[in-house]
């Protein structure tokens, strides 16, 4: 309840600062001789422009704010929103030029400073957006995209500002100036927070790469051990962002889940399969070296959703964040019933497979279901993919008394839900970890 009253709470204040532009519309002293045409492309234009200024918030991570949902939906919301926002803006300009039923501001060489802001502005948002729904395709690397993301986004929020002053126009007021300049000191505030004061409390608290751990199936285990501090405190499933051989002012920087129990304050793990550029460098992280932990953050966790029991689904990787809640119920000695199905394409993609089966040693009432895609001849398990007749077969008595934790790569994500609801599980007891930058 504490969750769904704060993120309540937060989508308000999100319509509130959005919509807050309108009053400077409608409140304000208007210019003589204006349409409702052209009123309506101003106040687009206005509220397409908090909505930018507000995904500075959106991405700084603050924990009060992602806490109700998770950083991955936030992340999700931040990337539909922004196309959203910018086609809100893209109006303002179209909606001008339906009015005058001429192109003739696109001539440019005759036009003012304010307009060129504005033509800047709008292609800074537009080369972000395209950047970003094409990175794998422009073949740019996740480094180079954060950084030409970044930047990008400041070049068209401190354009589009210079429109606005340049324009003149519902800024003439003191109240007007105040809150148009509020809100651009906010957005400076949260720059200053992400690059300078947040690494700088990084800085603070080191952690000691104090074991690499080869988990088979181009996996490892990276032991983290805080040096001068308490520690990271947190809930089982959750991940954090790591900075490996380098200063938490670097841009490299990267989400991972942790796998260790969140009992175990002295260590935290974190287990990365060899998949990308950053993570085939894994393996070469030299024990002793110094990294930095951002965390934690998520809603994927069995902590926050008591239950009668639970159900845990993983594919490939996605067993990560799940073995955290395993282990972490292993040492409360938890005797719920619980229910394991670990799919993955051959047996050494089984990431932990020891482990688990060492985990009926504490966990009385595990059960576990492994499928494989290219088993070995000597194979007795579930073979193929986890679908609706698999479910079926291994779901408990009650599956309305447990909660669903699901994790892998999002086409098993989305068969999985289905076949879940079609076997009378509700959509509320269905977790997924949907984090995806990009």
């Amino acid at each position: 309840m504490r969750h769904f009253i704060q993120g309540f709470f937060w989508l308000g204040v999100y319509l509130f600062v959005s919509l807050l532009p309108l009053f400077v519309v409608f409140l304000g002293p208007h210019p003589p001789g204006r349409d409702f045409l052209t009123e309506l492309s101003v106040a687009l234009g206005f509220v397409g422009l908090a909505m930018v200024g507000l995904q500075f918030f959106l991405t700084a991570r603050f924990r009060p704010i992602e806490a109700p949902y998770g950083l991955d939906v936030i992340l999700h919301f931040h990337r539909e929103i922004s196309t959203a926002a910018f086609l809100i803006i893209l109006a303002h300009p179209l909606l001008i030029f339906w009015r005058d039923g001429s192109l003739q501001i696109l001539n440019l060489s005759v036009q003012p400073a304010r307009v060129w802001f504005a033509v800047i502005s709008l292609l800074a948002l537009a080369t972000l957006i395209a950047t970003s729904i094409w990175r794998k395709a422009l073949r740019l690397s996740y480094e180079k995209w954060r950084l030409l993301h970044g930047t990008l986004a400041i070049i068209a929020l401190g354009f589009a500002l210079g429109h606005v002053i340049g324009v003149g126009h519902y800024i003439a007021d003191l109240w007007q100036q105040i809150l148009w300049s509020l809100m651009a000191a906010a957005s400076v505030a949260v720059l200053l927070y992400i690059r300078v004061f947040k690494p700088l409390m990084l800085k603070r608290r080191p952690y000691t790469i104090s074991e690499v751990r080869d988990e088979g199936g181009q996996t490892w285990t990276l032991r983290c051990r805080p040096e001068g501090h308490e520690g990271l405190e947190f809930e089982a499933g959750q991940f954090a962002w790591l900075s490996l051989w380098e200063s938490p002012f670097s841009i490299e920087e990267h989400p991972f889940s942790m796998s260790s129990s969140a009992l175990q304050r002295d260590h935290v793990d974190f287990t990365i399969k060899a998949l990308g550029d950053f993570t085939a460098k894994v393996a070469n992280v030299e024990e002793g070296s110094t990294t930095y932990i951002d965390g934690p953050y998520g809603a994927f966790t069995s902590d926050r959703y008591p239950a009668a029991g639970y159900v845990f689904i993983a594919g490939g990787i996605g067993i990560t964040p799940i073995m955290s809640m395993l282990r972490t119920l292993a040492d409360y000695g938890d005797t719920r019933p619980l229910l394991l199905i670990f799919a993955a394409h051959e047996f050494e993609s089984l990431t932990f497979y020891d482990e688990i089966e060492k985990l009926h040693d504490r966990l009385e009432n595990l059960q576990t279901i492994y499928v494989l895609d290219s088993p070995p001849d000597d194979w007795d398990g579930e073979t193929g993919y986890v679908d609706s007749e698999l479910i079926e077969r291994h779901m408990p008595e009650y599956p309305r008394r447990h909660e669903y934790f699901l994790c892998g790569p999002f086409p098993m994500l989305v068969n999985v839900e289905q076949a879940l609801l079609s076997v009378d599980v509700p959509r509320t007891h269905i977790h997924a970890e949907l984090f995806n930058l990009v």
